[in-house]
């Protein structure tokens, strides 16, 4: 870790700050790549694969803000998330990206899924994940050890 051996002492906190800020955003550039390439990928309209699009709240603390969501076509039953969100407060912007295994159970457009994912402990460590997913409809809930919440997601609608 770097360290500001002669900064005053309300700023050495601050390599900690970017260190954490470069591994939030690492995988924004790649999810965003991927967003724009799925754009044009032609999907059924029954199939979980592809962009959906929504928000994220906190049942914990009541933070809230934009979600997007990229799918794959499952794989013996498992579907590869990956996520996109955004975080802001107080004037400021972050977004960070991560994936989540999930396990399937259904067909044809209507599947119950269930999955986790190991954030690391800046993003508060182990994340599990259930919900359902109904036409354009995806609804998970989110646990950890320090926060709980929803996510709201409909399928991303074609750019013109």
């Amino acid at each position: 870790m770097i360290r500001l051996p002669h900064a005053p002492r309300g700023l050495r906190w601050f390599p900690y700050f970017t260190s954490g800020l470069l591994l939030f955003t690492g995988g924004c550039s790649s999810f965003n790549r991927a967003w724009k390439t799925a754009e044009t990928e032609r999907v059924e309209s029954h199939s979980l694969a592809g962009r959906w699009e929504g928000t994220w709240r906190s049942t914990h603390n009541g933070h809230h803000d934009t979600l997007r969501g990229l799918f794959t076509l499952p794989t013996n039953a498992v579907c590869e998330a990956r996520f996109h969100a955004r975080y802001s407060k107080w004037g400021m912007s972050l977004s960070f990206s991560y994936s989540v295994p999930l396990q399937l159970d259904g067909t044809n457009g209507s599947y119950r899924f269930q999955g986790q994912a190991d954030l690391g402990w800046y993003a508060g460590g182990v994340y599990r994940y259930e919900g359902t997913v109904s036409g354009t409809n995806f609804f998970s809930t989110y646990e950890s050890q320090y926060d709980k919440g929803e996510f709201h997601l409909q399928r991303a609608a074609p750019r013109p």
